[in-house]
């Protein structure tokens, strides 16, 4: 019987706190100045890192985006351009609570996307 009873409080505990879900999002991948990014998609605008305050963790997988497919607005390097991101999310505080990968798309993707409007 105890047996019994602990995988009913166990099944319990994982449906009254269900994990984090590992979401793809697609859209503007935007970092105009050093330590603030921000990813656009169709349902808006998300954090991921805000200078001198809250950096998503796994920020660091972000890839070198600059050297094709991406606008620069500031600087040499500091623009934007179109990706999509296996992430958490936090959508009370709308912001990436966790990246776990990132992959560039070309500019035209994001073009292309309606929903998506210019990230300037």
């Amino acid at each position: 019987m105890p047996i019994r009873w602990c995988s009913a409080v166990l099944a319990f505990a994982l449906l009254a706190y269900p994990a984090a879900a590992r979401e793809q999002r697609c859209g503007w991948l935007v970092n105009p100045t050093p330590g603030n990014w921000w990813l656009i998609d169709r349902q808006g605008e998300w954090t991921i890192g805000a200078q001198g305050g809250f950096q998503t963790p796994g920020t660091d997988l972000i890839p070198d985006l600059t050297t094709r497919d991406w606008v620069v607005t500031n600087g040499s390097s500091y623009g934007y351009g179109c990706a999509c991101l296996s992430v958490d999310t936090d959508p009370k505080a709308r912001r990436l609570s966790r990246i776990y990968g990132v992959s560039q798309k070309g500019l035209g993707t994001c073009r292309r996307d309606p929903g998506l409007g210019k990230p300037e």
